[in-house]
Parts: structure tokens; sequence; C-alpha cells
């Protein structure tokens, strides 16, 4: 699954980098029957919160070429005019201007400097852009796992909002055949009326839960369509879970697995790698920059230009700036120890997520082997219940209560089984697994 959803990380980022493409047919076909491995490569392509990483990520990458640009020589070029027309004479032996007319001076140059030793700020700068950028893919892993957990859990929410639709439609069936058994048997002067309101009451009540189960139903749906960022008018179904997987880690192993492969944490280490060097480089404002310099520069008040070429190195050092670089020094530490406390912060948040994870992994899944016996037991109930109505044993408050009975026990057995599923995912996402 890792390896599936890292080449769907590659199709999106080649989407972002080479445009969209002419659509050859919709994203989601018509009555297409959607695997959970379909809605995630859906999501993965489509998810505008997944775009919105890559595109940070493509800021930083740019960010890296802007700090390599130190390594390179800089080329400017400049050019001036400069028009002086005296206003008034004086008597001053040395005027500003020495003509009477006034002046214009031209002045043209190239100039190319290269740095040449700055104290290693030029690296620290380099390195700093390239941990960002390291970060921010992690930030887009990151994401997409969330994506994916996303995506998961609304898939099982569609497939326990259609189950238990199932079952209120067996209820209502189930009261159907009721009152028709109930009218049989009133008409034939061997049940009373009541049997037959008390009939008619419960199929409306099972109506109206189905009528809720159909909404629910609806907005499931509509919960995978923004997990997957799918706003379109496609109507389609989601293929069932044939058998569920066990899954079996001890809290240590998932704590350890957690602290390694979760991308958030080591999005933060990274930063905190960077932050260390941002340390680095704001005390390198305390020493010089050495440069060197050549140009080629066109000058005079009259054509044709004077010309000559100008080659130099300079030392520039900046002794005191209001003790700004101080300053600068102790934000940069700051900044540092910042994100060595969310380090620690989220630490402590992926244990409480990998613990509660499992806790809820282990009590679903003592509940499904709880829940099946239920259902058998329910169902064994109901169908005695009716056979003894049918027979004119049994009175019609002992079938209604081993239908709720019946339909109460299905639906904690689904509820059991979405929990497991989705208990699983989550435990997933806490280990920074897909």
């Amino acid at each position: 699954m890792k390896r599936y959803l890292s080449a769907l990380i590659l199709c999106a980022t080649l989407i972002i980098s080479f445009g969209e493409a002419t659509a050859a047919e919709p994203l989601i076909r018509e009555g297409e029957e959607l695997t959970l491995e379909r809605c995630l490569e859906i999501a993965v392509k489509n998810q505008p919160v997944i775009m919105q990483y890559l595109y940070a990520t493509q800021a930083n990458e740019a960010q890296l070429g802007q700090a390599k640009s130190g390594y390179y020589p800089k080329l400017d070029a400049n050019s001036s005019f400069t028009s002086y027309n005296a206003a008034k004479q004086t008597g001053d032996p040395v005027p500003p201007i020495n003509t009477l007319y006034g002046y214009k001076y031209g002045d043209n140059n190239l100039t190319l400097t290269q740095k040449i030793y700055d104290f290693g700020k030029r690296e620290d700068n380099v390195d700093v852009a390239r941990l960002n950028l390291d970060s921010s893919r992690k930030d887009v892993e990151n994401q997409i796992t969330a994506v994916v957990n996303n995506v998961k859990n609304a898939y099982y929410l569609i497939l326990k909002s259609k189950y238990s639709r199932d079952v209120y439609i067996d209820v209502r069936d189930q009261y159907q055949k009721q009152l028709v058994q109930a009218k049989l048997f009133f008409e034939a002067g061997k049940k009373p009326k009541y049997d037959v309101t008390n009939a008619e009451v419960y199929l409306s009540n099972a109506e109206l839960k189905l009528i809720e189960a159909e909404n629910d139903l609806s907005k499931a749906r509509v919960a995978l369509n923004t997990a997957m960022g799918y706003d379109g008018p496609a109507s389609y179904n989601v293929k069932e879970i044939k058998a569920l997987e066990t899954y079996k880690i001890t809290e240590q192993e998932a704590v350890e697995k957690a602290n390694k492969n979760r991308q958030d944490l080591q999005s933060l280490i990274v930063q905190k790698a960077a932050a260390e060097k941002s340390v680095s480089l704001a005390k390198k404002d305390y020493f010089p920059s050495f440069d060197a310099n050549a140009g080629y520069e066109f000058a005079g008040s009259q054509t044709p230009l004077a010309q000559g070429w100008t080659a130099g190195v300079s030392l520039s050092w900046n002794l005191f700036q209001g003790f700004s670089t101080q300053q600068g020094v102790q934000k940069a530490l700051a900044n540092m120890r910042v994100t060595e406390a969310k380090i620690a912060n989220l630490k402590l948040q992926i244990l409480q997520d990998v613990k509660t994870a499992l806790l809820n992994l282990k009590k679903a899944e003592e509940s499904i082997a709880n829940a099946k016996v239920q259902v058998r037991q329910a169902t064994e109930n109901m169908e005695l219940a009716n056979l003894r109505y049918q027979m004119g044993l049994g009175t019609t408050l002992e079938v209604t209560i081993a239908t709720v009975n019946y339909s109460q026990a299905k639906q904690t057995h689904i509820t059991s089984l979405y929990d497991y599923v989705t208990a699983k995912a989550n435990l997933e996402k806490s280990m920074g697994a897909r």
C-alpha cells in the first residue's frame, strides 16, 4: 500500500508540474463500484489540501535555489545621467561645478561581484533552506497519511450506513408480515383489533427509522466525497469488505513504530535541525565578509566617454548595529526551544493516540464476538416468536419485543464491525502507516 501511494504522490506532483491534462473521461463514472484503493487513488490525486502542501514544497525548492545563488557571482548593470545648470554664479573660487554654462555627466558600468568567504554564512543559509525543504516534504507525507485515514473512515461509514439501512429494511419487512398476519387473524375473529393497530404503529416507526437510515447513508456519501476532494455528480457504489483482517501488535512495538514513521514528528525533528543551523547562521553576523569585484565603466561629460576597467577586493564588517546581532541570536535560540517543546508535546500525543487506538481495537474485537452471539440468539428468538404467532399460540407483544431485540442485536454487530475497522485505521494513522 505504501509503494502504491508513493506512486500516486509522484503522479500528483507531475500534475502540478505539467498542468492539467485534457480529461478523456470523468473522474468517477456513473454507477462505478469503488474499492477502497480506488477511493485513495482519487483522494491523493484530487484532494486540494495535498496540493496545497505540494505547492508549499515547490516554494521551499525555489527558496533552496535562492540560497544556492550565493555561490555564484553577481552581475549588475548601472546607467546614470546627470545634468547641472547653474542658476547663479558667485565669487566662490572653487565652485561645485566649474562651468558657466552647466554640466552634463553620464556614467555606465557593468560590475561583477563574487563572495570569497563569509565564515560559513552562505553554507548555513543553504543548509537551512535544504532542511526546510526536507521538512515540507515530510509535511506532504503526513498530510497524505491524514487524507488516507479520512477516506478510510468515510468509506467504512458508508458501509456501516448501508448495512444499517438494510437492517431497517429487514425490520420493516418483518412488521409488514406481522401486519398481514394480524389482519388475517382479526378478520377470522382469532385476534383483537389491538394486534392490527400495534403492528401498524411499529411498521410506521420502522419506516421512519428507514428514512433516517437512508439520510445517514446520503450524508456518509457526502463525507466520502469531501474526503476524496470530489465534487462531481456521479452516483457510485462502494465495494463491501468480505472479511476483517486481524491486527496484532504490542503497545511497545506500536509506539516505536510511531516514533520512527510519524512524518509530523520527523518534520519537527528536521525543523529542529534547521533551527540549530539558524542559530549558527545568526552568530555568523559577528564575522566579516570578504568579496571580490571587477567591472567595466563608460563615464564622462562628453562623447566619446572615457572607458576603463576596475578590479578590487573588499572586506565588510558590521561592528555595531544596536545589538541587532545579539538579539537575532537570542531569537534563533528561542525558536529552537519552541521546536524542541513541540517535539516533546507531539511525542506525548503520539503515545496517547497509540494507546487509545489499541484500546478501541481491543474493545471492538471483543464486542464483535459478543455481538455475533446476540445476533444468533435474537434471530432464533424472532423466528420462534413469529412461528408461535402464526400458529395462534403467541402474542403480538412477543413478536414486537423479539423484532426489536433482533434489530438492536444486528445494529450492535454492525457498530462493532465499524468500530473495529476504524480503530485499525486510526491505529495505522497513529503509527504513521497507511
